[in-house]
């Protein structure tokens, strides 16, 4: 595949993935979409596994870890998590 074949298969991921981050919850979907947006496109292979696990997370679930409230059982799901809430707002 060309580069601009690899681009543009990369934008369509992006686009699904967004997609994905859409849980009808304002701040659910402005955290996870900060993370795609500032860390994705960067990110090591196994941290994009954990982070596509992440969005199979029940909304109720995602809404307790991100608030605090509950932390994951998964290490690396925790970790995750630690990581996008202390991502700052705006850039």
């Amino acid at each position: 595949m060309t580069d601009a074949g690899e681009g543009e298969a990369d934008e369509a991921e992006l686009r699904r993935l967004r997609w994905r981050c859409r849980r009808g919850m304002r701040e659910l979907d402005q955290l996870l979409c900060r993370y795609l947006d500032r860390r994705w496109r960067q990110s090591p292979g196994a941290e994009r596994g954990v982070f596509l696990r992440l969005l199979d997370t029940e909304d109720d679930k995602l809404w307790y870890w991100f608030m605090g409230h509950e932390t994951p059982s998964d290490a690396d799901l925790a970790q995750l998590v630690g990581y996008i809430r202390n991502l700052p707002p705006g850039e």
